[in-house]
Parts: C-alpha cells; structure tokens; sequence
C-alpha cells in the first residue's frame, strides 16, 4: 500500500561537471560527513557514485538540495576546501533566500541579485540572508541605524564591515566602536587597568571582526593613531563626533538617558549602527532598556532605520538556530500565559464587584 508521504516523495539524478576527484572529495567530505549533514539538515536521502548524485525526498526538498550541492561544487573550482562552517552557511543562505522569494515578487526592485556586497581590504562579506542584507543597505542610506535581533544574526559583524569598507574609501575619518559597561560594578572591579581596559575583554567580538578584514598589524597602527577607537558609553559626555562610524554594540544595556546621550554625540558627516538584544538585557530590575524606550520614539524619524532579525537569520553552529528558537517559543508562551492570567484576574475581580452589588 503506497501512503501519501511516498507520493509526496521523488527521486532525481544530478549530475556535477565537470567530474574532478579532488572536487567531489571536498564537496562530499571525510566519510561523507558534508552529505550527511545536508542530509539532516533538509531531512532527504543522498547516495551518490563518482560525480553522479542521486537525492530522494519530499519535490521541494530536493530541488533545494540539487541548487545547494551545485553551489558547493563551484566554491571548490578554486582549490577550497570545504569545512562544516561553509555547508551551514551555504544551506542557510539557500533557505533564507528561498523563504523571501515571495517578497521579493511582491516588491520586484529588491531584486534578490542586489546583494549589498561588502568589500575590507582582507575579504569581502556578502549578506547570507534577506534581513542581513536590508540591513546592510539600510546602513549605507541612513545616518542612524539599529538592528535588533538575537544572538548570531550578523548584526555586529555586518556593522563593522560597514565600518571598514567606509574608512578605506575615506567616506569617513575614523571608527569608534561603543559599549556599554553594565559590569562595571563588581564584575569589572577585579580586572586591571582603567575602564577602557576593563571594557576591551567585553569588546573581543569586534577586534576579531576587525584583524579578519584588515589584518592585525593595520588594526595596531589605526588604534595608535585613533583613527579606530575603542570607548566605554561613559566617555562619550561631551563629545561630538563628525566623519565618523560609531557603532554601539549590546545597547540593550543601557539606559534611556544614556541612549539619548549617545544619540545625541552625533555629528556632521558621522554613520550610527546600534546593535542589541533585547531578549539580554542585564540591566538592574526596574531599569527600562534605552533600546527599547527608543524603538517606540524614533522608529518614524527620517533618516534612522530600524531593522530586525529573526532565528532564520542565525548564521552560527545550527544547534543555535534551535536553541534561540526555544527560547522565542518560551517567551511567546510566557506573554501568552501572562494576558491569560490578567484575563481571569480582572474577570475574577468583575465578578467580586457584581456580587457586591447584587
């Protein structure tokens, strides 16, 4: 008896040219670990013998499958070898475009070929999903610009690509990278130095961005010169900033007043990109997030634009994927139980009154 889900299912050859042994090895990896986590990844079937491929599952699924084995196949013309990374990555890519692909009809101009690519003196970063690249161009238009969204997204790594790219073409004079030091209470007061010291453990994530696209040597010289600075939010008072890129990392942790004093540095000439999460906030209780106080003030001002990230924008180990997802799903039943909660708290109450009255 044949079921629905193997009516569902088909099977189809493919077929990668021309056929190099070197190639095929990169692609299908050691024991065939790359095939297996497409295999997982996709929930599909590959077998394959010398360059022939023949891939079984849901229609969809394998056309998919098809697109992302002959996208892998080209990046090893060049001698690369492939790692457990760039599988991710390209599977990612491949669903995250294939998602926005009715959004893309609804709008023709965003063309899914206009990819904002990012060009460092050390390597090129293109945009791996919709909202990656929305955001990407939503930097090179706007003076302000906050991506808020969770961990992985790109959000960090995007904005100091942007920063790079604006100071070797000379659009802007320096680079000023920001963060907030929430720690600097106990935490910090055990790490040597002054508080620039103290915040630069906190600000690893943007150093290595930063070695990886223009080298570490060059990233030592421009922070002898200042021409890259690294700041706590503090020593931002009474400052004013023009030709600039100042980039504000974990600005779900500051303060209203203290969103509004950076805001406020801004100068002519000067790129804003603040970065947050606002699932992370480790403020102390009762204090409000300035990121979340200024998503409901600024969000219809003319030349700020804000842009979002969902789990689909993860480009991290796929177990992240899952694990912000849990977390999303969590939060969304925690609200959920919330209003139920309030709901039969002022029914309960209604009926207290009516009693009463009666």
């Amino acid at each position: 008896m044949t079921t629905d889900n193997q009516r569902n299912r088909r099977t189809h050859k493919l077929n990668l040219e021309p056929e190099n042994p070197q190639r095929l090895a990169s692609l299908c990896g050691h024991l065939n670990g790359h095939i297996q986590q497409i295999e997982e990844r996709l929930n599909i079937k590959i077998q394959n013998r010398g360059s022939v491929f023949t891939l079984y599952g849901d229609p969809v699924t394998v056309a998919s499958a098809t697109q992302i084995l002959e996208s892998l196949y080209l990046l090893t013309d060049s001698n690369k070898i492939l790692s457990p990374d760039q599988i991710h990555l390209t599977i990612q890519e491949h669903l995250n475009n294939a998602s926005s692909d009715q959004a893309l009809e609804d709008q023709p101009h965003q063309h899914q070929q206009d990819v904002q690519l990012i060009r460092t003196p050390k390597c090129s970063i293109k945009p791996r999903s919709h909202h990656q690249n929305e955001y990407v161009r939503a930097i090179m238009r706007n003076d302000i610009n906050f991506g808020i969204g969770p961990a992985g997204t790109g959000k960090t790594y995007l904005a100091v690509a942007c920063a790079v790219e604006a100071l070797v073409n000379d659009r802007v004079s320096r680079i000023l990278l920001v963060r907030p030091a929430v720690e600097a209470g106990e935490k910090l007061g055990f790490l040597p130095g002054d508080l620039a010291q103290k915040v630069d453990p906190y600000l690893r994530p943007l150093y290595d961005a930063l070695y990886e696209m223009l080298g570490f040597e060059r990233v030592a010289k421009l922070m002898e010169r200042k021409i890259i600075e690294i700041a706590p939010l503090a020593y931002m008072r009474g400052r004013t900033l023009n030709d600039s890129f100042i980039i504000l990392d974990e600005s779900q942790n500051t303060t209203a007043s203290q969103m509004k004093m950076f805001l406020t540095r801004i100068g002519f000439g000067s790129t804003a990109v603040i970065t947050g999460d606002v699932t992370q906030i480790d403020l102390p209780k009762g204090e409000r997030s300035g990121l979340v106080h200024v998503n409901s003030i600024l969000v219809d001002i003319k030349g700020i634009c804000f842009s979002y990230f969902t789990a689909k924008d993860v480009v991290r180990h796929p177990i992240v994927q899952r694990v912000v997802e849990a977390y999303e799903e969590h939060d969304k039943n925690n609200i959920s139980t919330l209003k139920q909660n309030e709901k039969t708290s002022e029914n309960s109450d209604q009926e207290r009154v009516n009693e009463r009255d009666s």
